[in-house]
């Protein structure tokens, strides 16, 4: 009989060993066993490693739990004599884990007063049934599209659980957004130097969100504040402007103003901020409105020339040929070249203060505050029906946050300080600011 090579032997113990391997964990007083096959783990690496490192979780919890007991009692069988406290079996209850309620038995402690014993709560249980990490949670998976309706089958991974009815789900959600509205309304705004602050409006179930956005002199993005009105009206953003005051913006500042094509706003920010206010209207609207007053027709030629126009560099030529462009449409339709007459100058705000090309085009048009707009829209296509106004201001506030987390610096950020130059040393600053 030929004799069996040694590698293969070894590679015999070697898979037997494999097969019944132990995955430990050293706690410090506890050594935790983990039964888990390699081979299956080798098979199916992410799925076994995913659902493992979820029961080690729960593992590591129910040792915790259990060391605070033998810390504060003893040993089962050898309790400390001079301790206050003594076991008291287990009973059943919950803890928090990977998005919801997990059922788990729990050690108990009680005083050891003959007759007025009381129930000693462990500081680790009460500290695994915190919700506000579940709140958090729930917050975060619901900015990534996840409906209450379908939370439960999204997290059940690895363990029944429960607390994910869609009751339970939303009452999460609202807590979490509730912490949301409250951080950004009562965001401080002193601690930062803005230079650009654009203010633009919403619609989110039949009202209407009005948020305003600054851009630093680093030229990043933040969210500044929010308000809830019927429309986009001068008092609704006049309480915004306020409320950005109180909260450390300071006024005195040289700042330029982006907003949409409509004279509220403007009013708004002058009855606030003072008459001399350096405001830029958004040429984008502005190109919508004039075609709104138009024969389908002559959109695109209309639409042409307008924007052609606003992508010169020098206020002269730009100013030239709109008004060759108004005196166009005087013969097409003249409340059309009334519309685009109507507050022409501050639409050529950027130009009149030379910024160059790459910031002027960043800074011509509101995007950069209906940009995040675009995260409201997709998280709350979920929304199948509008309660109130809290609502609508919690789910902007939540989405709102959430886009500014992803937000890069903007276009022209190298040049910002050409901005900062003009808007504090520019010898006609004061005639940028034309009066409606």
């Amino acid at each position: 009989m030929k004799t069996r090579k040694r590698y293969a032997v070894e590679t015999k113990k070697s898979r037997k060993w494999l097969e019944n391997a132990q995955v430990q964990m050293n706690t410090g007083s506890t050594l935790l066993e983990l039964p888990v096959s390699v081979m299956d783990v080798i098979g199916n690496a992410q799925e076994v490693l995913a659902d493992l490192s979820a029961r080690a979780g729960l593992v590591l919890m129910k040792a915790m739990m259990n060391g605070e007991v033998t810390t504060k009692a003893g040993l089962p069988y050898h309790p400390l004599e001079t301790s206050p406290v003594g076991r008291w079996g287990d009973q059943s209850g919950y803890v928090v884990w990977a998005g919801k309620k997990i059922p788990m038995k729990h050690p108990r402690l009680r005083t050891k007063e003959p007759n007025q014993s009381q129930e000693v709560p462990l500081e680790t249980y009460q500290a695994f049934q915190n919700e506000s990490g579940l709140d958090k949670r729930i917050g975060q998976r619901v900015m990534l599209r996840i409906s209450s309706r379908n939370y439960k089958r999204a997290v059940d991974e690895f363990c029944e659980g429960y607390g994910l009815k869609k009751s339970s789900i939303s009452r999460h959600f609202i807590r979490a957004s509730k912490k949301k509205l409250e951080e950004l309304m009562e965001r401080p705004l002193g601690q930062k130097d803005f230079v650009v602050i654009g203010i633009d409006g919403i619609e989110m179930g039949g009202s209407v969100i009005v948020v305003s956005v600054g851009i630093d002199i680093l030229g990043r993005k933040h969210i500044l504040g929010l308000w809830q009105g019927s429309t986009e009206n001068a008092d609704v953003c006049k309480m915004l402007l306020t409320d950005m005051i109180r909260r450390g913006l300071k006024p005195e500042r040289p700042c330029l103003f982006v907003l949409d094509g409509g004279k509220a706003l403007s009013k708004a920010v002058r009855d606030v901020f003072g008459t001399d206010s350096i405001i830029q209207r958004c040429q984008i609207h502005k190109r919508r409105n004039v075609r709104s007053h138009l024969p389908e027709q002559y959109h695109a030629v209309i639409d042409a020339q307008i924007k052609a126009a606003y992508n010169m560099s020098q206020y002269n030529d730009a100013r030239s040929a709109l008004s060759g462009t108004i005196d166009y449409l005087q013969g097409i339709n003249p409340t059309a070249a009334r519309s685009l007459e109507e507050g022409l100058e501050e639409t050529l705000t950027v130009h009149r203060l030379g910024l160059p090309d790459i910031l002027r085009k960043t800074l011509s048009n509101t995007n950069f505050v209906e940009s995040p707009f675009s995260v409201t829209r997709d998280v709350t296509r979920n929304v199948k029906r509008w309660q109130n106004g809290n609502q609508r201001m919690r789910w902007a506030a939540s989405t709102l946050l959430e886009a500014e987390r992803r937000m890069r610096l903007i276009s022209g950020h190298r040049v910002i300080q050409l901005l900062i130059n003009a808007l504090r040393n520019n010898p006609n600053i004061d005639k940028i600011a034309v009066r409606a």
